[in-house]
């Protein structure tokens, strides 16, 4: 099930409030621009925070990734 864009808000708020870690240099930004983002733009903009999460790492981590993962249609 596709989650809905407050889930996805949520997920990117996380990275947002994790921006002292290292892995999450350039996410934060993609992350706070997201914020404000809806449909398909916020859909696209969940694939360039993939992007730059693959180093993040921990279990908050796996379930932003799998939030972010769904709503933008990736298995």
């Amino acid at each position: 099930m596709k989650p809905l864009e407050p889930a996805v808000h949520s997920a990117l708020r996380d990275i947002v409030n994790n921006r002292s870690e290292k892995s999450l240099n350039w996410a934060v930004n993609y992350a706070q621009e997201g914020l404000s983002m809806t449909g398909e733009e916020l859909r696209v903009q969940c694939l360039y925070v993939l992007n730059n999460i693959v180093y993040w790492r921990g279990g908050l981590a796996k379930q932003v990734r799998a939030t972010l993962k769904a709503f933008a249609g990736i298995k």
